[in-house]
């Protein structure tokens, strides 16, 4: 048996454990098996997941039961596959750039919970929300932070964690015109995310493709429910998504169609 990851179409949580492996020099060391979360869960995987839809999930070689949680699954493998460890090993430097992961929860929360509202006239409060996250991010990066724009001096184990969440909210660049404004509360968040979007081993997804699947998110539809009056999921294998037109960026007016998205 080998390792197993299965997930969802460009799940964060997995490209995580891609980019891992990209700056270990061990891509291809486990095996990526994509979910169709469109259609319902095959009783095999529901069986290794112990009964939830919740994905990732990781099936690990001579082990009794699958592990779940993607930092859990973050940190396995970083252990197991221990050349070059991305964490770093001296207990005060881990700490340190602990102090920054724990954040991540909830800027998840903050960043997806705006893209799904539906109200307009809640806007300001998501992106209040949002940007109170990042000012926090910054406070942590100034404070603690012993590298000028990385955490430390290269890409490491919260770049590992951060960059894929910060691809995911290319949603909210495009559907809600999203910038984080100038001055000090975010300069510093701002240099370090834009190097974390171009660093080499972390270009497993594009713009276009988070913008296209994501659609339905910024619907107010997750994890492949389908919309009013709509037969397909954002998030269907075929048609491709590098054959689809972008979507409509006006999240708040019109809802378009299977046909003007590029799915029929």
């Amino acid at each position: 048996m080998t390792y197993r990851i299965h997930h969802i179409p460009v799940c964060p949580f997995s490209q995580r454990v891609e980019i891992l492996l990209a700056l270990k020099g061990l891509s291809g060391k486990i095996e990526f098996n994509t979910v169709d979360i469109t259609k319902p869960r095959d009783p095999a995987l529901l069986k290794l997941s112990k009964g939830t839809a919740a994905l990732p999930v990781m099936e690990v070689p001579g082990g009794l039961t699958a592990i779940k949680e993607s930092r859990v699954i973050l940190r396995y493998v970083d252990e197991v596959f221990d050349t070059n460890p991305i964490r770093r090993t001296d207990p005060y430097e881990h700490a340190l750039e602990s102090l920054l992961v724990q954040r991540e929860g909830g800027f998840v929360v903050a960043g997806y919970s705006f893209v799904m509202n539906q109200d307009i006239g809640k806007r300001g409060e998501y992106l209040d929300k949002l940007l109170a996250e990042y000012r926090a991010i910054n406070d942590i990066l100034v404070n603690y932070a012993p590298g000028d724009i990385w955490f430390f001096d290269d890409f490491g184990w919260a770049e590992t964690v951060f960059t894929p969440i910060f691809m995911r909210f290319w949603f909210l660049d495009y559907y809600e015109g999203f910038d984080l404004p100038p001055g000090p509360d975010y300069d510093r968040v701002r240099a370090w995310r834009e190097a974390c979007l171009t660093h080499p081993a972390a270009q497993q997804v594009s713009f276009d493709e988070i913008v296209k699947l994501y659609y339905d998110y910024a619907k107010g539809a997750g994890n492949g429910a389908l919309l009013p009056g709509r037969e397909y999921s954002s998030f269907v294998f075929e048609p491709h998504w590098k054959d689809r037109p972008m979507p409509p960026s006006d999240k708040y007016g019109h809802s378009a169609s299977d046909t003007e998205l590029g799915l029929v």
